[in-house]
């Protein structure tokens, strides 16, 4: 029996209500990053119901199970299951019911499908061999979950992988998976910097060294970094995200802080930016007379995420069986960014694939004449519109099963131990 087959044969009967009110109930619920306790709690419930020996404030809130079936890899799946500071407006029936608080980027539907392949992963266990690792990953969104996991012994205290599988909801017509056998997403780096002025009385600007002015100077020449710094062969972008000066009309203030964001997908790229962005700042506020220069801080930060080309073909071919060839394609890098690629330590092979979530009537209404107009158009992860499509949880679920099964050892037909979890020869 083919890889393809075993995966559909052990999805065939999902609880697909159960799974899509499971789902409405971690929307309505978001938690921000390191406070997923009740996510990490939901999740934890349906990995020991399943069978997995599970472990809970691993890394802050993480969650792991592990479901050991004899001899054969070691395959980790991941989702993550934080949300952002986003105020929902897609007006759907199961919206969040945190103020402020929104899964905007899909991360309810990652831990959907991650708990409905490990209970059919656990289900069907005489038809492979081998053990799942099956992590809740928290805090993706700002860059430190893998790492807080590792930290506290994510490969000690539990079987380190031989390969690592996840995916990501992103907009596009429901029932694509693009897979890029190579480099996938870009890195992340946060930036912050601090012009530092003189305040005064806003009848008097005179008397001071205004901030404000010297800090908008800053924004505008940063625009000039990718432009006409880096090669139209390069991939970049820098984008200011927040500027903060002042408490009242008529005060200048004594100080503005500027936060913005780079993607890059070399270190060179990387490193050229940073000594741009540390040069305009240092430069604007000479000459704007600024009384200290500016301070310049490296924030959080992502890695690269680059698939093992040969472990990303495999799992592409597997799903190419599942859905059909035409539904799985090579979009080539994105300039967004995740945490994943850390969990690899430089050496771990690892798949990362897409899964399209836009509904159909979403999708047909945008404008456009073609896939990239429509893909501009419709809304997109940390979108307050970002709505997926249950129907996509089946599939979502089924291209995890495929995944981990593409690499776990063939099974002998009959369940260990008369049915149960795991043999006790098998726990170690």
């Amino acid at each position: 029996m083919t890889t393809a087959r075993t995966a559909l044969d052990l999805t065939a009967d999902l609880p697909v209500p159960d799974l899509e009110a499971f789902y409405r109930d971690l929307h309505r619920h978001p938690e921000l990053s390191l406070r997923e306790h009740r996510t990490a709690g939901k999740l934890a419930e349906r990995l020991r119901a399943a069978g997995y020996e599970t472990a809970e404030g691993v890394g802050g809130t993480g969650v792991v199970g592990v479901l050991r079936n004899g001899d054969g890899p070691t395959v980790l799946l991941r989702a993550d299951m934080d949300a952002l500071p986003v105020r929902e407006e897609t007006g759907l029936p199961y919206a969040s019911e945190v103020d402020g608080v929104m899964h905007a980027c899909g991360h309810d539907l990652h831990v959907t499908w991650l708990a409905g392949a490990a209970a059919a992963l656990a289900a069907g266990r005489e038809t492979w061999a081998g053990t799942l690792v099956v992590v809740g990953q928290p805090a993706e969104e700002n860059g430190q979950g893998a790492a807080g996991m590792l930290a506290d012994g994510l490969y000690e205290r539990f079987p380190r992988p031989d390969v690592l599988l996840g995916q990501h909801a992103a907009p596009g017509l429901a029932g694509l998976y693009p897979h890029v056998p190579g480099l996938v997403l870009s890195a992340a780096t946060d930036v912050d910097i601090v012009v530092h002025g003189r305040g005064g009385h806003g009848s008097r600007p005179e008397t001071t060294v205004d901030p404000v002015v010297t800090a908008a100077y800053v924004v505008t020449r940063l625009q000039t970094v990718v432009s006409r710094e880096i090669a139209a062969r390069e991939q970049a972008v820098l984008t200011v995200g927040r500027i903060e000066a002042g408490t009242r009309h008529n005060i200048i203030p004594s100080e503005a802080r500027i936060a913005l964001n780079l993607r890059t997908q070399s270190e060179e790229v990387r490193e050229r930016m940073l000594a741009a962005i540390r040069r305009i700042a240092k430069g604007e506020c000479l000459a704007a007379g600024c009384p200290r220069e500016p301070e310049v801080t490296v924030g959080d930060s992502f890695p690269a995420t680059v698939n093992d080309a040969e472990t990303d073909r495999r799992v592409a071919a597997v799903h190419g069986e599942v859905f059909g060839p035409e539904r799985v394609f090579d979009p080539g890098p994105a300039m967004g960014s995740e945490d994943f690629g850390r969990l690899a330590l430089g050496s771990i092979p690892y798949s990362y694939w897409f899964v399209t979530t836009t509904p159909a009537e979403v999708w047909d209404q945008a404008p456009g004449t073609d896939f990239t107009e429509k893909f501009q158009s419709v809304p997109s992860n940390h979108s307050p519109h970002f709505a997926p499509d249950l129907s996509t949880i089946p599939p979502g679920t089924q291209t995890l099963t495929a995944a981990a099964l593409t690499f776990l050892s063939p099974g002998s037909g009959r369940r260990p131990n008369g049915g149960s979890a795991f043999s006790p020869a098998d726990r170690r």
